[in-house]
């Protein structure tokens, strides 16, 4: 079997932002993927049970909210890799916007 790499670059930044940014390159953060969202009364959410269904604001099919401890950094489609499910990303924020959200 094939297997997929993935190639990065990094973009030039200014002098000292790059030392900054070393610095942060371990951090560990909590990755998330939003299906979608519905508001309910804690009447509703109680009443909740084992088969229950919850019907989500998004459609079957739209693109998947990819969040970075809670904030939005890009999105994507679901994908089955190796019997798990995955997030193939089709939009991505630049790099410094993704740091800029991460403040």
């Amino acid at each position: 079997m094939a297997e997929e790499s993935v190639a990065t670059t990094n973009p030039p930044m200014p002098e000292g932002e790059s030392a900054s940014l070393d610095l942060i390159l371990d951090v560990p953060l909590t990755v998330s993927v939003e299906l979608g969202r519905v508001r309910m009364a804690v009447r509703e959410l109680l009443a909740l049970g084992a088969g229950s269904v919850i019907e989500l604001t998004k459609l079957a099919g739209e693109p998947l909210d990819v969040l970075i401890n809670g904030k939005p950094v890009a999105r994507g489609e679901a994908v089955m890799v190796n019997e798990k499910f995955g997030v193939r990303l089709t939009e991505i924020v630049s790099p410094t916007e993704r740091v800029e959200r991460l403040r």
